[in-house]
Protein backbone atom coordinates (compact mmCIF):
# COMPACT_ATOMS: atom_id res chain seq x y z
CA UNK A 1 0.00 0.00 0.00
CA UNK A 2 1.02 3.63 -0.98
CA UNK A 3 0.31 6.41 0.82
CA UNK A 4 0.50 9.84 -0.90
CA UNK A 5 1.19 13.10 0.77
CA UNK A 6 0.38 16.33 0.02
CA UNK A 7 0.48 19.85 0.97
CA UNK A 8 -0.38 23.37 -0.39
CA UNK A 9 1.50 26.70 0.71
CA UNK A 10 0.84 30.36 0.04
CA UNK A 11 2.82 32.62 0.30
CA UNK A 12 1.88 36.70 0.11
CA UNK A 13 4.81 38.81 -0.14
CA UNK A 14 2.97 41.97 -1.57
CA UNK A 15 5.25 44.00 -4.00
CA UNK A 16 7.88 40.91 -3.11
CA UNK A 17 5.97 37.90 -4.58
CA UNK A 18 6.91 37.95 -7.86
CA UNK A 19 10.96 38.23 -7.14
CA UNK A 20 10.89 35.58 -4.88
CA UNK A 21 8.81 33.48 -7.80
CA UNK A 22 11.43 33.82 -9.66
CA UNK A 23 14.36 32.80 -7.27
CA UNK A 24 12.85 30.02 -6.05
CA UNK A 25 11.07 28.53 -9.06
CA UNK A 26 14.34 28.89 -11.01
CA UNK A 27 16.15 26.41 -8.32
CA UNK A 28 13.11 24.40 -8.66
CA UNK A 29 13.90 23.59 -12.41
CA UNK A 30 17.15 22.46 -12.03
CA UNK A 31 16.32 19.77 -9.82
CA UNK A 32 14.62 17.55 -11.83
CA UNK A 33 15.49 14.35 -10.02
CA UNK A 34 13.27 16.02 -6.63
CA UNK A 35 11.92 12.78 -5.30
CA UNK A 36 9.21 15.54 -4.47
CA UNK A 37 6.74 16.51 -7.02
CA UNK A 38 7.21 20.25 -6.34
CA UNK A 39 4.48 22.97 -8.12
CA UNK A 40 5.77 26.59 -7.88
CA UNK A 41 2.93 28.54 -9.63
CA UNK A 42 2.22 32.67 -9.02
CA UNK A 43 -0.45 34.19 -9.39
CA UNK A 44 -0.50 37.51 -7.29
CA UNK A 45 0.73 34.90 -4.52
CA UNK A 46 2.70 32.47 -4.55
CA UNK A 47 1.30 28.87 -4.49
CA UNK A 48 3.53 25.87 -3.76
CA UNK A 49 2.17 22.46 -3.92
CA UNK A 50 4.18 19.37 -3.34
CA UNK A 51 3.71 15.84 -3.28
CA UNK A 52 5.59 12.54 -2.23
CA UNK A 53 5.44 9.20 -1.41
CA UNK A 54 7.66 9.93 1.75
CA UNK A 55 6.54 11.85 4.60
CA UNK A 56 9.84 12.94 5.38
CA UNK A 57 10.49 13.77 1.89
CA UNK A 58 7.84 15.88 1.77
CA UNK A 59 8.61 17.65 4.94
CA UNK A 60 12.42 18.25 3.90
CA UNK A 61 11.27 19.74 0.78
CA UNK A 62 8.90 21.96 2.09
CA UNK A 63 11.45 23.13 4.94
CA UNK A 64 14.11 24.07 1.96
CA UNK A 65 11.08 25.72 -0.08
CA UNK A 66 10.21 28.12 2.79
CA UNK A 67 14.56 28.67 3.67
CA UNK A 68 14.89 29.83 0.38
CA UNK A 69 12.02 32.09 0.41
CA UNK A 70 12.79 33.53 3.48
CA UNK A 71 16.31 33.94 2.52
CA UNK A 72 14.92 35.57 -0.67
CA UNK A 73 12.63 37.94 0.99
CA UNK A 74 15.10 38.84 3.45
CA UNK A 75 17.85 39.48 0.67
CA UNK A 76 15.38 42.28 -1.21
CA UNK A 77 14.71 43.99 2.35
CA UNK A 78 18.56 44.11 3.10
CA UNK A 79 18.90 45.57 -0.31
CA UNK A 80 16.28 48.19 0.07
CA UNK A 81 17.44 49.75 3.00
Amino acid sequence: MTLNFSADITVDAQDKTKAIFDSVNTDNKFYPENPVNTEIKFNEKLTISVESNHLAHLRANLNSTLRLIQASHDTIESVKQ
